[in-house]
């Protein structure tokens, strides 16, 4: 019980931690890994003589046991989520330039980065894991940094996320392979290269499993319960942990297992709103993996090897946008659109902290080389994430000192945003009134978008749909709610008919809400909603007076 107690408690005191350091951090927009690394570094020091003795630990070895396992938890999540985005028609959509870029930096920077690191004197072995994780970006970081810019639909924020499909297919045959090589100081060749079959082998099981239960198993279970949150999240994660579960019977590394269980959920209609679901639960553990990495790095060994730890943070800021600008730029891409896109590449990834994190636990490195690849992603991440936050102004500076020439790209930029949704209308709950008003509405020719959380109900519209709840702001934002010239709810929940009132109210959006009962009319109507849709009436009755009353014409 007291270990328990223990690991709740290490937890609960990253978490507070990592609560102040952001609110003391919130002006300087310092990216949320950084800040969780950060306040590893901070909590280190003082673990073992301040907190291991309130908390019931009896040594560093049960605190850090207490931290290993939320940390490892959080990179199943990862990993799960990861291959969660990974569905095949994105894989198909990345297209040749996305495809040569990621293979390409991913060969040139893992042979620059080895040879680089044997000019610093480090081991063979170390320099392999020092390449390795110098060659992959960070997709959380990336993705996170340009929704917030909302810029993720632009152009170069396609080629980017396409690039790191690329470069995640190339982390999960790292990953096996690693996994397979075991410890070489204790293995012959043979052994090896037996583990290392048996790997991929494993692997490739698991990956037809995954995609025959995508294609022949899921859907139906998966799609009956779409329409309760909780459900969905449970069988989703369930699904996870049965593919760990495997992944370590078959002498794999859990990562794996979750990435393809991931992978096999990406193939659904619903996978798209499982990975709004699973993102609090996800930057939750990924919090306590980032800060465990800083409370394991060892301040000394970091200081050591810091002109190192510069030389590499160097060669990653600037060695990876240059090629990717070269490769890009070749690809017959603008140099704005080049440009752009190699600028958010400027970073090593998480999953460089978890190569390393595999590679100490089995015996491959030593914590210096963990501490030093830490220091080099504090390094990364915090610079590239103010190159892509003032991506433009940095363009803009280059450009104008002629530094961008060289690479010979079209001057003319092409198409930079993908049109999205303005002057639609969004209808919430495909129940047989909803189905109607949104049928009767898209015959209007109007542009119309209905939304559910069960995808079976959204099968047979001709309109445009979206699988998710309104009351999630990230639905809310991608159904472009504050883009649209009305939002009707034909939903029976008091509470989602309220919120979606108040959001519209803040937007400036009018609305139509199914009010189902007297009581709740008068919220609704405090709430500033335009139209209250009449239960005694029909559905029919109530779409054509929304028509009617809302734009004066005829149905």
């Amino acid at each position: 019980m007291s270990d328990e107690l223990g690991i709740v408690g290490s937890v609960g005191v990253m978490i507070i931690a990592a609560t102040a350091m952001m609110l003391a951090t919130r002006r300087l927009r310092v990216p949320s890994i950084v800040v969780y690394i950060v306040t590893g570094l901070a909590l280190g020091p003082i673990w073992l003589n301040v907190l291991a003795a309130p908390l019931g630990h009896d040594g560093h070895g049960e605190a850090q046991t207490a931290v290993a396992v939320a940390a490892e938890i959080g990179i199943v999540l990862l990993l799960f989520l990861v291959g969660l985005e990974l569905s095949l028609e994105n894989i198909r959509a990345v297209g040749k330039v996305a495809l040569a870029a990621g293979i390409g930096q991913v060969v040139f920077t893992a042979v620059i980065g080895f040879v680089l690191s044997l000019l610093l004197g480090f081991t063979s072995m170390e320099a392999i894991f020092l390449a390795t994780a110098l060659t992959f970006s960070s997709t959380v970081v990336v993705v996170k940094l340009l929704d917030q810019k909302k810029q993720l639909h632009m152009l170069y924020g396609r080629i980017a996320v396409g690039i790191f499909l690329v470069q995640d297919l190339v982390v999960i045959v790292v990953l096996t392979f690693l996994t397979g090589l075991g410890d070489p100081e204790s293995a012959t060749f043979a052994s090896m290269l037996g583990g290392i079959a048996r790997s991929f082998f494993g692997m490739g099981l698991l990956l037809g499993v995954a995609l025959l239960a995508s294609r022949y198993l899921l859907a139906r279970p998966m799609a009956w319960v779409a329409s309760s949150a909780e459900t969905s999240l449970i069988w989703s994660l369930g699904w996870c942990f049965a593919f760990v579960v495997a992944s370590e019977k078959l002498s794999l590394s859990p990562e794996i297992g979750a990435f393809l269980a991931g992978l096999s959920l990406a193939q659904l209609p619903i996978a798209h709103d499982l990975r709004r679901r699973l993102h609090p639960l996800m930057n939750f553990f990924i919090a306590i993996f980032f800060i465990s990495l800083g409370v394991q790095m060892e301040l000394e060994a970091a200081a050591a090897y810091l002109p190192a730890a510069i030389v590499l943070a160097l060669f990653v800021l600037v060695g990876n946008p240059l090629i990717f600008m070269f490769i890009i730029a070749k690809g017959g891409y603008s140099e704005r659109t080049s440009f752009m896109t190699s600028v958010t590449v400027a970073q090593i990834s998480e999953f460089s902290f978890i190569f390393a994190a595999v590679g100490l636990s089995a015996g491959l490195i030593g914590e210096s080389v963990l501490s030093l690849i830490t220091v080099i992603g504090l390094i990364t991440i915090a610079v590239s994430a103010y190159m892509i936050l003032y991506s433009e102004w940095l363009y803009e500076r280059v450009r104008r000192w002629g530094w961008l020439r060289p690479f010979h790209a079209a001057q003319t930029d092409e198409e930079s945003v993908e049109p999205g949704l303005s002057e639609h209308i969004i209808v919430l709950g495909m129940n047989a009134m909803g189905r109607r008003i949104a049928t009767l509405l898209h015959e209007q020719g109007e542009t119309v978008l209905a939304v559910d959380t069960d995808a079976r109900k959204l099968h047979g519209l001709s309109c445009q749909t979206l699988v998710g709840n309104l009351d999630y702001p990230s639905v809310a934002e991608e159904s472009h709610l504050a883009q649209a010239k009305l939002a009707v709810s034909a939903l029976h929940i008091e509470n989602s008919n309220n919120l979606l009132a108040y959001r519209c109210q803040q937007a400036g959006v009018p609305a139509a809400i199914h009010a189902f009962d007297q009581t709740v009319v008068a919220d609704l109507e405090r709430l500033g909603v335009a139209y209250l849709i009449d239960p005694k009436k029909s559905w029919v009755s109530g779409a054509t007076d929304v028509l009617l009353r809302l734009w004066g014409r005829a149905s």
